[in-house]
């Protein structure tokens, strides 16, 4: 089976991010989303990073505009009918995702695998929602996706190894480095990044240093492009406190308990760059 057409679902950060590379690879791509409000942002976002790439000598204007051409804006999930492969992108959340592979499962056609940029949730219970699981996979992006290389693909419990090989070919062919990953909550990414940001705030809230000092030291001691409180700022303290209750659920270990501090800052709406103020302010 060869993959020509791949529908992603999320039209938000990461999933107009997949779907930019994918058009760029040579894809025709179907960008759906909820509101048709939400495809044209995702769009916006596409349009302005492809310009980017433009005025930098690494596109030419003709380029750009044949990997716009090759992205239909969609509002309907019934458009999956017409896809090779669907890269579900939607928020972070059990109900929802389960909820849009059921969906997905009657919609696409027999043929068609479903993976999910799920960046903690078990793929294999995802999978459970359908008829298809042998046909579900993980397909963890980085943010921004553009710009980094590394792909997580998770098998489940259920996974054909010929849907493993396809998805690695495909995310060699957008120009990303695949790393293959079992099941477990987190993967690897998330299982050893979320406990140091954690572990950060845990300082933070300890009065241990000031975020400047906690940030400064990862940077200039470990060599972090970032320091982790700024980094939990622009992933969104929400989705760090939702990734540490998936980290604690799913293992019941201790040193996975999400800071106090962490839950205050998000029942406050200060959820980081997105909402202006999280450990700093944004303007």
């Amino acid at each position: 089976m060869k993959v020509e057409k791949i529908m992603v679902v999320g039209a938000g950060q990461m999933g107009s991010g997949i779907a930019q590379v994918c058009a760029q690879a040579g894809y025709t791509v179907t960008l759906n989303d909820l509101k048709l409000e939400f495809v044209e942002r995702g769009l916006g976002v596409i349009n302005k990073n492809l310009s980017r790439n433009v005025e930098k000598g690494r596109l030419s204007a003709d380029e750009k505009e044949e990997i716009l051409s090759r992205i239909t804006p969609s509002t309907s999930l019934q458009d999956a009918q017409a896809a090779d492969l669907v890269i579900e992108a939607a928020v972070e959340n059990m109900d929802i995702k389960t909820k849009v592979f059921g969906q997905l499962d009657e919609l696409a056609p027999e043929h068609a695998i479903l993976a999910t940029n799920t960046s903690s949730l078990p793929i294999t219970e995802i999978a459970a929602a359908t008829n298809r699981p042998e046909k579900v996979i993980g397909m963890h992006f980085m943010n921004p996706v553009p710009v980094m290389k590394l792909v997580e693909i998770i098998r489940g419990l259920a996974t054909a190894d010929e849907v493993y090989q396809e998805i690695e070919d495909i995310t060699k062919r957008i120009g990303k480095v695949p790393v293959e990953v079992n099941d477990f909550p987190g993967f690897v990414s998330n299982r050893i990044l979320m406990p140091m940001i954690n572990e950060a705030i845990y300082t933070l809230y300890e009065g241990v240093a000031t975020k400047e000092a906690i940030d400064e030291v990862m940077k200039l001691g470990m060599n972090h492009p970032m320091g982790p409180l700024t980094l939990a700022d622009f992933i969104g303290l929400d989705t760090c406190l939702y990734i540490m209750e998936t980290l604690h659920e799913g293992f019941g270990d201790t040193k996975y308990r999400p800071c106090p501090l962490l839950r205050k800052y998000v029942k406050a709406g200060w959820l980081g760059k997105k909402s202006g103020r999280g450990f700093y302010v944004y303007e």
